[in-house]
This record gives structure tokens, sequence and C-alpha cells, in this order.
């Protein structure tokens, strides 16, 4: 069976009241018994000293008769509830608390010693047989003259000293008792805040390893619990849509695959069977040839786009001219451009603005970027290229008259293989994977893209690179 977390709380709760109970009935309980013990025989040596500096002086002095501090002795001891003597040096009894005593059958401590009490202030035992229950006694010595007359000794049982160390041993029980009482608090905080969140995500946990990522729980908790739900949460969502953007991508490939494909396989098979004669091969291998070479640009935009994906790309960062570049990329379209009647405008700053950035990256940016405006444009329609510089920023841009992007579908344009209605007509050659390189490449150079479109009006592309410091010296 597996231990829950719940029932090794509750099992260190319950060991924490047991440990708590020994500790008080050994070692606490063996504290107030000496503690009580040294405490009364500290009181009863602190009598005993003012007994023997004044009744008993004075009684040897011959100052008050045996009678009135026999008197005085009684009373001290019903309020010490102790009994007290006065002896001679040899042991025999001249006053007790308890009786009167008979002069004439004196009375004696057989063995008696003072120095019992030697290292500390009280003694413990019988007191030279003269109890037959154990009592707490303390010797405080008689002087006059420089002389020790006798002493005066003052005995308690010690069942009363137990008494009151087992009346202190029950407060002890009743604080333990109300302690353990209050930890109880802990343990319905630790329920509420701790343990019954955390059954949530070790649920929630069980449901994402069996595969359900859509699986949904909330922790209502602002701390580092609540904090591990919502992160937990945000992580199977994404994990969700990246599964999603997965099927998606498979699909995407697959239609884009599969369509081509099925055009060679139908159109070879039509030559080989003679449906196709033999004098329109030629057309129909043109069209395969266009078919292989769709296929070839779509496998081409797939491994570009997946190094670019790969973590630690590697760019080969140097200072070039933007400028030089976007002549280049738009003499490369001048055929194209011609064919559809679409001009090229060029608004670049100055004669030469350069960058630090990768080149080749930087001009398939700039080609997939003029491609699509060129393939979106209308019959005379213009794509503008432009160049500017703010704040230590070259900005790029690239501007059509086309169709334009809804405001629904600009969020999505990034996304691998995504065509919006209004292009997929216009574009049956197309990938859908040029923007998403370009996005790819961008971020790779830590700089940001931006497009601003209004649909029938035409799009704008722009970008950031980093600008370098080679203007300084041409300025």
């Amino acid at each position: 069976m597996r231990k829950t977390l719940y029932f090794k709380f509750i099992l260190a709760y319950l060991l924490f009241g047991l440990f708590g109970f020994i500790v008080v009935a050994t070692l606490v309980n063996n504290l107030l018994v000496e503690h009580c013990r040294q405490d009364k025989a500290d009181k009863l040596y602190t009598e005993a000293t003012l007994i023997a500096n004044t009744y008993a002086t004075d009684l040897y002095n011959s100052e008050v008769s045996l009678a009135s501090v026999q008197r005085q002795l009684t009373a001290l001891s019903a309020y010490l509830d102790s009994q007290i003597w006065i002896l001679n040096p040899s042991g025999r009894l001249v006053v007790s608390s308890s009786e009167d005593v008979n002069t004439e059958a004196e009375t004696y401590v057989d063995g008696f010693n003072p120095l019992i009490t030697t290292g500390k202030n009280y003694a413990e035992g019988d007191f030279f047989q003269s109890f037959t229950e154990p009592h707490i006694s303390v010797i405080a010595p008689i002087t006059s003259d420089f002389k020790i007359k006798g002493y005066v000794t003052i005995h308690s049982p010690s069942s009363l000293i137990t008494e009151e160390a087992s009346s202190l041993l029950n407060i002890s029980y009743l604080t333990l008792f109300m302690i353990l009482l209050l930890s109880l608090i802990i343990l319905i905080f630790f329920t509420e805040i701790v343990y019954i969140p955390l059954r949530k995500i070790t649920a929630a946990t069980e449901q994402y390893a069996a595969g359900n990522m859509h699986y949904r729980f909330n922790v209502d908790s602002d701390d580092e619990i609540g904090y591990l739900g919502a992160t937990l949460s945000y992580m199977a969502d994404e994990i969700a849509r990246a599964e999603d953007d997965q099927k998606k991508f498979v699909a995407n490939v697959s239609h884009d695959f599969r369509s081509p494909l099925t055009s060679i396989h139908g159109f070879l098979e039509a030559m080989l069977d003679g449906t196709i004669p033999a004098e329109q091969h030629d057309k129909y291998l043109k069209i395969v040839l266009q078919e292989t070479d769709r296929l070839t640009n779509l496998t081409n935009s797939l491994l570009t786009l997946n190094n670019l994906n790969t973590n630690g790309i590697y760019l080969s960062l140097t200072d070039f001219d933007i400028n030089e570049v976007v002549r280049g990329v738009a003499q490369s379209f001048e055929q194209v451009c011609r064919f559809r009647n679409i001009s090229l405008s060029l608004v670049l700053l100055g004669e030469a603005l350069y960058v630090n950035a990768d080149l080749e990256k930087i001009q398939q940016v700039l080609y997939n970027l003029v491609d699509n405006a060129i393939k979106f444009s209308p019959q005379g329609g213009v794509v503008t290229i432009e160049t500017e510089e703010k704040k230590n920023k070259v900005f790029v841009s690239v501007k059509d008259n086309g169709i334009g992007i809804p405001k629904e579908d600009q969020k999505l344009i990034w996304d691998r293989f995504y065509k919006t209605d209004l292009s997929r007509g216009k574009d049956k050659k197309g990938t859908g994977l040029g923007l998403s390189i370009v996005r790819e490449i961008i971020r790779s150079h830590d700089e940001n893209i931006n497009l601003v479109s209004t649909e029938g009006v035409g799009s704008d592309f722009t970008f950031t690179l980093k600008r370098s410091e080679l203007n300084d010296q041409f300025d």
C-alpha cells in the first residue's frame, strides 16, 4: 500500500504526541521533583538560619524561656508544614516543635553528625533513623562567642515534595495537551493549503501521463502550490497545442506531398497505358517536372525551417550593405515582374546602409517577402522595398498594394502551412512555409518583424536589423 504524504504527516503528529508524553513523564518529571526538592530545601535552610540567629541564640543566652521558644517553633512548624528541632552538638533534643521535651528523660538522635549536609544544604532520608519515611532535613548551626552551641534542624516529609511536583507535572500534561490540540490547526491548514491542492496536481499529472492533455483542474491559491498548479496546467496546454500543431503539420505535409505525387503518378500511368498519346508526352512531362520542382521546394523549405528551429542555430554575423542586398534581390525578380507587369520601387536610405547580420539568411528573408508581395499583387501593381534608420536600428519594409490579409488571419500567417482563404486560389504552388521561415530567421537575430495589412489595400512587412558601426566611418 502506498503511504501518502497525509498519512506520513498524521504519523509524525502522533509520534510528536507520543514522544512529548514520554519526555514529560520522564525528563520533565525528574526535573520538577529536583526543582521542588531544592526549592523546599532553600526555604527550610533560610528559616533554620533565621531561627538559629534569633530564637535559638536567645535561648542559649538565657534571654528567653524554653517554653516561649517552643511556642514560636510550633507556630513556624505549622506554617512550614515541617518539624523543627534544636539539638546540642551531642545530638540531644533540646526543643521540638511537635512535642514537649521531657527534661528528666533526655532524648538523643543517635549518631547525629552535622556534616551530613556537606556539599549541599540539605539531606534526604530518615535522619539517623528518626523517621519511618524519607524527609528533607536542613541543619543550621547556633553560634555564640564564636562557638557552636547547638543546631537548628527542620524536617519536611519527602511526600510533600512529590505531591507538589505531581501537581506541576499535571500542569505540564495539560500544557502538552493544549499544544497538541492547537497543533491540529496546523494539520487543518496543511490539509486545505497543501494536501488537497497536491492531490489535485497529482491527479492531473496522472491524466497527463495517460495522454489526456485536455484535463482541467483548478488550484485556488496565490502561493507556490498555486503557481505549481498554474505552471503544470500551462505546460499541459502547451503540450496539447504542440500535439495539435504536430497533427496539423503532419496533415499539411501529407496533403502537400500527396497532391503533386498523385498528379505525377496519374500522368505517368496515363502515358504508359496509352491514355495520353505519344505526341502529348512532352506537354505532360513538363507538368511532371513542375510537380517535382514543387516537391523539391517543399522539402527544402521543411529542412530550412527545421534547421532554424534547432537550438543553438549558428549565425554567420558580418557587416554588409543592406541596400546592395535589396538591389540584388530586386534584380532576381525582374523577369517575373516584367511578365506580371508589376513595378519594383526601391526607396533606400543613402548609397550604402550597413547592418550586422547573417547575409545569406537576410537574403532569404527578403526573397520570401518580395516573392509573397509579387504573388498577391494585381497586374500593374507596385511592390516597394524601403530602408531607413532609427535609433541604432535599420528598418527594412516590403509593401504591396495587393489583396491584403484579413484581420482575423494576421496572427496566423506565421504558422506553418497556413494560407488565408484569399490566397488559396492565387498561391497554389506555395508551401505555406515562407513566412514561418522569415519569422524564425528574424527571431534568431533577436530582432522583430511586424505586419500592417488592410484587406483590399495591401500589406506592409517591416523587420529590424542591428545597425553596423561601419556607417559611422562613411558618414
